[in-house]
This record gives structure tokens, sequence and C-alpha cells, in this order.
């Protein structure tokens, strides 16, 4: 092997320490450098490792969570779309619970050769994650794109929806129906996008209600992205004496209103619900819910064309685009009971295991 390496070094004119670093994918190295060692290594007739064999022009991974909230399946298709419209085949890769990891996911597209990759609400979303392992593919020589959440720690484009505006937006159309207890039904903390949907929140209830952040945190809660988590959430914070509770997700924001009829409350005369995402059919739940509807077709458009100039050659800036979300108002909002005591829970209703 050190016979190799030296023949190798050679040939390319660097270090067998070099070599060493492109063999084993190894961060540090400069693009033209890695491609005189892989060079090297044909001219020699030595056969590349499979992660540095030559990619197909043709497929790109995209890397999303489960497909149960319908807005990752959205974002697939946008994305997807785009790529296709491009000449690229898109290779959908789907985390599941029990099933492969993020970190596994990535080595499959990698080893199939992937032009490139795009990671949807993935572990740069988590500030307890490692993010080292996107050093490592890019040491890999893989371009990648990051959607929803943000890290400084990694050298990449990255496409978000502003979730701060998002809840402000929420706060404010709440407020002026009359609402002064808002509550906030939120996932796990240690994820990018539930921070700063927290920032947006207390700027929103200090601008329109007057409340300190310390006020404003005794109406939020967390809880799981899921229609059970939501329902969890809402139960509490219609037990603080929330009249409104906005909610991070679509399917949490259903959960919140099976969480109100169950305690014999009506959406939206007794309690108004506010969802995150405009999930497709979202419109035509019972009622038609009131949402932040996220920017999907721009992001997805976005996130594809980042890649292809990072596949091309021409980077995009390593930074943050942020786009603007909108508030879709429909029938799961009104205005705010008189006076802004806590709503009066009536006799449970029959609600069906769905609703």
């Amino acid at each position: 092997m050190t016979a190799r390496l030296a023949d190798i070094a050679a040939q390319a004119g660097v270090s067998e320490a070099t070599v060493s670093r492109v063999l084993n994918g190894k961060p540090g190295v400069a693009a033209t450098t890695r491609e005189s060692v892989l060079a090297a290594l044909d001219v020699l007739g030595y056969e590349r490792p499979v992660r540095l064999r030559r990619r197909s022009a043709g497929l790109v991974g995209l890397i999303t969570p489960e497909l149960d909230n319908p807005i990752f399946p959205a974002l697939a298709q946008v994305i997807g779309q785009n790529l296709t419209r491009q000449g690229y085949t898109p290779v959908l890769a789907t985390q599941t619970p029990g099933g492969s990891t993020e970190d596994e996911l990535t080595e499959m597209l990698v080893e199939r050769g992937v032009s490139g990759i795009i990671f949807v609400s993935g572990l740069h979303a988590d500030t307890s994650a490692d993010m080292q392992r996107y050093d490592q593919l890019r040491g890999q020589g893989v371009p990648f794109v990051l959607v929803n959440g943000f890290s400084p720690k990694v050298r990449a484009p990255f496409v978000s929806p502003d979730d701060r505006a998002a809840m402000r937006l929420a706060v404010t159309h709440l407020a002026a129906l009359g609402h002064t207890r808002i509550g906030l039904a939120l996932g796990p903390k240690r994820f990018v996008p539930v921070l700063r949907k927290t920032e947006g929140f207390r700027q929103g209830m200090r601008e329109q209600l007057g409340l300190t952040p310390e006020e404003s945190d005794e109406l939020i809660e967390h809880s799981l992205y899921t229609l059970e988590g939501g329902q969890a959430a809402a139960d509490a914070l219609i037990g603080r004496g929330c009249t409104a509770v906005i909610c991070a997700s679509d399917m949490m924001a259903l959960g919140a209103i099976r969480a109100a009829r169950r305690q014999g409350l009506a959406v939206p005369r007794d309690v108004s619900v506010v969802g995150f995402d405009d999930s497709p059919l979202i419109a035509f739940t019972d009622p038609p819910l009131t949402t932040i509807r996220q920017p999907v077709q721009a992001m997805g458009q976005a996130a594809v064309r980042a890649l292809l100039e990072e596949i091309g050659g021409t980077p995009a800036p390593h930074s943050e685009f942020i786009f603007l979300p909108e508030l879709v108002v429909r029938g799961s909002t009104a205005a705010g009971p008189q006076g802004q005591s806590p709503p009066a829970r009536r006799a449970p209703a029959d609600v069906p295991a769905g609703g």
C-alpha cells in the first residue's frame, strides 16, 4: 500500500499524506488537487474507491424525514419536478422510525454516484447534532443544499422560510381578532425552526400585547410534530386559559382542534387555531384551517438552482436564502371571547378518531 501511495503521489505531484486524505474522503484538499490524485489513479490503472468513482450526471439524492406530514411530499414533488426539467433524475430517500438514518441514506446515495444531495429538515436543523458529517461529505466532493434549518458550522447554501415573520403574522392576526391569551404549540426545543418560531412569537406578543419574553414563555408548549403532539400541547394551553393556539405544523393544528372538541369546545367559537405549512388538502378540513403558508414552490426551485450551481462549478453563496411566508385566513379563527376569560368547558362531544 505504501508503494502504491508513493507511486500515486509521484504521478500527481503531491505528498503521500495528501493522497491518503483524498482516498479516505477527508476534507481540506483543494478540488484541483483532488482531481490530480484521481487522474493519477486512472493513469496508473488503480481502481477508484467506490465513493470516488465518477458520478452519474443524472442522479440527485433527496433525503426527507417521514412522509406522514404532507409538507414533505409537497416539497419532494416540487424539487423532483424542477430536477426533472433540468435533465436530472431525483432519488428519494426517506427516513423512517427504526429504519435507515440520514447518515446511512447519505452513504447509500454517494455509493450510487449521485451528482449532489438535497437535505430537507435533516440533522442540520438539530442544534445537538454533530455537523462534521457535512464536512466529510464536502470532503468527498459531493455538492449539497440544506432546506429548513441553519447552522453557521456548515459551508453550504441553505433555504428556509422566515419562521420569525411567520409567528409575528399569526400573533398579529389573532390579536386583531381580540385574543390576548395566545398559546404556541411547538416541536422539541433543539431544532432551529423551533428556536426561531419562539423568537418570532415573543416579538409578536411584545409588539401586539405588551408581554415580556417571560410572560410569553408561559404560553409555549413543546411537544411532537404529530396530531397527537398537537393535541397534548393544546390540552395544556387551553388549560392555561388560552383562547387561541398557534401550531408549528398543520398536523399539530388538527390535533389542537381535536383537543378543543374533546373538551367540549367549538373551533373557532371558543378556541381559534392557526396551523403552519398550508399542506395539501388542509383547506378542506372541518373547519378549513387558517395557516401560515410555506412558500414551497419558491423554496424548492431555489434549492434546485443552488445545487445545480454547485454541481456546475459556480457555487451559490454559502449563506441562507430566506423566503417570506403568507397568512392564509380560513375558518378556524374568529373573534376572541369577550373579556378573555378562560373558555368554559362543556360536556365532551363525540369526536371521531380522525377528528
